[in-house]
């Protein structure tokens, strides 16, 4: 019995000094380094530019919420204009209507710049200026040689204009309706008579619907710069493929849709008005042109 045992012991020893030594693991000490890299210099290629349509002081909270709000409705407009465009290009049946066979770049680039262009030193006031909105049926004008890059907002324009979200409602249909029915296509029409926007180019070469219609079959290269055009292409997609999707609200041209409006009128204090006739509201509203000439809707 004490043999076994014995001959256990020097087994057991003789396992451990045939066993290897493994060194002892010492614990390895990790230093953070904090290092602060030195601020880039700023590079920006566009430093300076402005991206929102300043709007000035004279306007009041309210008048200012209008106009703000009507300039993203432009910018929103004149995005999908440009964007069915580059979607359609001119197998479009809307562009052929508006532009007949004039190339894509023209119109895609005046959109475009509605809605990305540098607006720095582009106005919109309410202060009245140059007093024409005391002349009945102003809603507002370009300020021309006073001011070639501020457009003046008059009272009656926050009684008159309708918000994009209303296409194809209040009775409207492009082809019957005014063009600056809708805060959106007015904008617009403001915008592009500024020369830092429409660069002199764009301008009226036709006016009414079915005017616009003639230009694009026989001078599709006015077509592409006639500023009535770029609000009726603007508002007849929108219409087709946002407002009321693959069915918009073209509507049929009637001569007398224009001609026969009444003037727009002003609401009695105290009263609730009726909402007015897409074709009679903005009848007889004017600006002027560079070239001093006055031009109303």
């Amino acid at each position: 019995m004490a043999a076994s045992r014995l001959s256990l012991l020097l087994l057991g020893a003789s396992s451990a000094l045939a066993s290897p030594l493994v060194p002892r693991q010492e614990s390895a000490a990790t230093t953070t380094v904090t290092v602060t890299a030195a601020a880039p210099t700023s590079t920006a290629w566009d430093a300076g530019a402005v991206h929102e349509y300043p709007i000035h002081q004279s306007c009041n909270s309210t008048e200012a919420a209008y106009i703000k709000r009507g300039l993203e409705e432009t910018i929103k407009i004149s995005a999908h204009a440009r964007d069915h465009i580059l979607r359609w290009g001119n197998s479009s049946e809307i562009y052929q209507k508006y532009f007949g066979n004039a190339s894509t770049g023209e119109p895609i680039g005046w959109f475009d710049k509605i809605v990305n262009g540098d607006k720095a030193g582009i106005l919109f006031r309410c202060d009245n200026p140059d007093g024409n909105c005391e002349n009945e049926g102003w809603a507002g004008h370009w300020r021309g040689e006073n001011a070639t890059a501020e457009t003046v907002i008059c009272p009656l324009s926050y009684e008159t204009r309708k918000p994009l979200e209303g296409m194809c409602g209040f009775g409207y249909d492009v082809a019957n309706g005014p063009t600056n029915f809708y805060w959106a296509s007015d904008l617009l029409h403001r915008l592009l008579h500024i020369p830092k926007v429409g660069e002199g180019v764009v301008e009226h070469y036709a006016g009414e619907y079915d005017e616009c219609l003639e230009l694009a079959e026989n001078h599709p290269e006015e077509a592409v710069r006639n500023s009535d055009t770029l609000q009726y292409f603007a508002l007849e997609a929108y219409a087709y493929d946002i407002a009321v999707p693959g069915e918009g609200c073209a509507g049929k041209w009637t001569p007398t849709s224009s001609e026969a409006a009444p003037a727009a009128t002003q609401t009695p204090t105290g009263t609730t008005p009726e909402a007015p006739s897409a074709t009679s509201e903005a009848a007889k509203e004017c600006h002027t042109h560079s070239d001093g000439v006055v031009h109303c809707t």
